[in-house]
C-alpha cells in the first residue's frame, strides 16, 4: 500500500512539475477580444503588467486573430508603451496576413487565422512599476472588418 502512495505522489508531482514548466517563461498573457469583429482605431486594445525586475530580459510579441473576410493583405499597428513614471513611446509595426498570392499566413481552421508577431526580443524593462500598453490599427479604414483579438503576451528570456 505504501509503495502504491508513493508512486501516485512522484506521479503528481512530475505533472504538476511538467505543467508549470510549460509556462514558466510567462510574464503577461491576456487578449483584447474586439466586438462583432469590427475594430474603430479610436478604440484602443489596452494592456497592463507590472515588472518588478528590471535586469531580467523579455520578448514581446502580439497574437492577431482575424476571419478571412479580413480585406487587406497586411496590418498597420501602432504601439504606446507607458512607463511607471509616464513617458511614452509609440512604436509602428507593419505585418503581413497573407501572402502574395493570397494565402493566409499564421495557424487557423475554418475562416478563423492566427498570426503570431514578434515585436521586441531581448528587452528589458528600465524602470520597476506598471506598465500600460495601448494598440491601435493605422489602416485608412476608421473601423476595420474581419479582427476578431488581439492580445499580447510578455515572456523572459
Amino acid at each position: 500500500m505504501t509503495g502504491n502512495r508513493s508512486r501516485i505522489i512522484v506521479a503528481a508531482l512530475m505533472l504538476a512539475a511538467a505543467a508549470t514548466a510549460c509556462n514558466s517563461g510567462i510574464q503577461y498573457s491576456e487578449n483584447h477580444r474586439i466586438e462583432e469583429g469590427r475594430w474603430n482605431m479610436y478604440d484602443p486594445a489596452k494592456y497592463s503588467c507590472t515588472v518588478d525586475d528590471t535586469v531580467m530580459t523579455y520578448d514581446i510579441g502580439l497574437s492577431l486573430r482575424t476571419t478571412t473576410d479580413y480585406p487587406y493583405r497586411n496590418i498597420y499597428l501602432f504601439m504606446v508603451t507607458t512607463f511607471p513614471s509616464g513617458t511614452s513611446v509609440t512604436d509602428t509595426i507593419h505585418a503581413m496576413v497573407t501572402d502574395e498570392k493570397g494565402r493566409w499566413l499564421g495557424k487557423g481552421t475554418g475562416n478563423i487565422r492566427e498570426l503570431t508577431l514578434p515585436i521586441r526580443s531581448n528587452v528589458w524593462f528600465p524602470e520597476a512599476g506598471e506598465y500600460h500598453f495601448r494598440v491601435m490599427h493605422g489602416m485608412r479604414d476608421t473601423v476595420l472588418q474581419g479582427v476578431h483579438d488581439i492580445g499580447m503576451i510578455i515572456s523572459r528570456r
